[in-house]
């Protein structure tokens, strides 16, 4: 965690998922950084998310492995509904049944030390 992104896991923890919306031209982005990548502004917030987005790409992970994860993993980039892409895991869900344009949506995942990781599911 890292000044620039500690309110991204803050909200995570709150089962929010939000990303970095400039005050100045609105652009929106992920991941969090100091300054509007658009228009250079640090007069910055955070926009609060449906989790509803769409599979923009996608691969399965095999190696190498950590017992924290099921394997393969399915890592996603997934586009909001709010116009932002970001990188994810796609989790209870086979390879086989993944397909760039499925519908999925987000749920949190608590992990070691109280931290939440916010992943996807495809919408059922």
């Amino acid at each position: 965690m890292t000044q620039d992104n500690a309110a991204f896991w803050d909200a995570a923890r709150q089962r929010q998922l939000m990303v970095q919306q400039c005050r100045r031209c609105q652009q929106r982005y992920h991941p969090p950084r100091p300054m509007c990548p658009s228009c250079h502004s640090t007069d910055l917030g955070l926009l609060a998310c449906s989790g509803r987005a769409t599979i923009h790409s996608w691969t399965a992970v095999h190696y190498p492995q950590s017992p924290r994860f099921s394997y393969p993993a399915i890592v996603v980039v997934v586009e909001l509904e709010e116009g932002v892409r970001l990188v994810s895991g796609l989790v209870d869900v086979q390879p086989s049944d993944v397909r760039i344009g499925l519908p999925v949506t987000v749920d949190f995942l608590d992990v070691e030390d109280g931290a939440v990781l916010p992943v996807f599911r495809l919408e059922r």
